[in-house]
């Protein structure tokens, strides 16, 4: 039973990854599972939508069950729920968009996002993820595990996203140094071309880091001429001590810093 459950949870990534609608061949190929294995699961798993078939291609896609479930996660999620009022006004005190994220294996999943308050057309990142690495969110995040946790996402795959990405695991090590003893880290250009990201670690009622919160803008307003803005940076480590004040860690808050 637990082995049919991993399998058909590696199936659900398979069609969540960059190929949104794969055949049964191609999962039991990426899988190394038999073609009547695949089978099996993903007709289970279409009788509960959580996957679909396409009726032009034959192919699977996920399904809206999956939605709906992902709907459940964001509505009960605590740090989200929280975060609402405070992403808000951090939007509004630096004029620039503001994102919440939390740990997600090698990831960081976007679960809130509040919009740059201009009016401008802006696209909604609820949902999103982005490789810890290439992200302040992730790195905030990152700084604050502890030393096996950290051990592991270096041995992990570093992607370079853009030039400017580290993916040297001694940069990292000393970019996450820096986080430790400043509170805040700093993102540039490492994960869109043109963009920046100020974020600071979030932690919860036991002490842990359950996530974090940043800017995110076009590099020269948020890094004029290479410097960070210290009226942003005292902004966002404001905004995560009064987070985690309401997620009950303002003590290791304040150790951190």
């Amino acid at each position: 039973m637990i082995q049919s459950v991993r399998r058909a949870a590696a199936i659900l990534r398979e069609l969540g990854a960059d190929q949104p609608r794969l055949g049964v061949t191609e999962l039991a190929e990426r899988l190394g599972l038999a073609k009547a294995t695949v089978y099996g699961l993903i007709r289970a798993l279409e009788q509960d939508e959580l996957v679909e078939r396409d009726v032009e291609t034959g192919k699977y896609r996920l399904g809206p069950a999956l939605l709906l479930l992902g709907n459940a996660f964001l509505d009960r999620h605590e740090l989200r729920a929280r975060s609402l009022l405070w992403a808000d006004s951090l939007a509004s005190r630096t004029s620039e968009a503001v994102r919440v994220g939390v740990p997600n294996g090698t990831s960081t999943l976007i679960v809130h996002h509040a919009f740059r308050p201009d009016n401008s057309l802006q696209i909604l990142e609820v949902g999103a993820t982005i490789p810890w690495h290439a992200c302040a969110l992730g790195r905030a995040t990152a700084a604050h595990q502890d030393e096996t946790a950290i051990g592991s996402l270096l041995d992990g795959s570093l992607a370079r996203l853009t030039g400017r990405t580290i993916v040297e695991p001694d940069g990292l090590r000393s970019s996450l140094d820096a986080i430790r003893r400043d509170g805040v880290a700093i993102e540039n250009q490492e994960a869109v071309i043109g963009e920046a990201e100020i974020a600071a670690p979030v932690f919860g009622q036991v002490g842990r880091v359950v996530g974090a919160i940043g800017v995110v803008g076009p590099v020269e307003r948020l890094l004029p001429e290479g410097h960070v803005r210290k009226d942003v940076v005292a902004a966002v480590k404001e905004v995560a001590r009064g987070l985690s004040r309401d997620l009950g860690g303002a003590r290791r808050y304040a150790r951190a810093r």
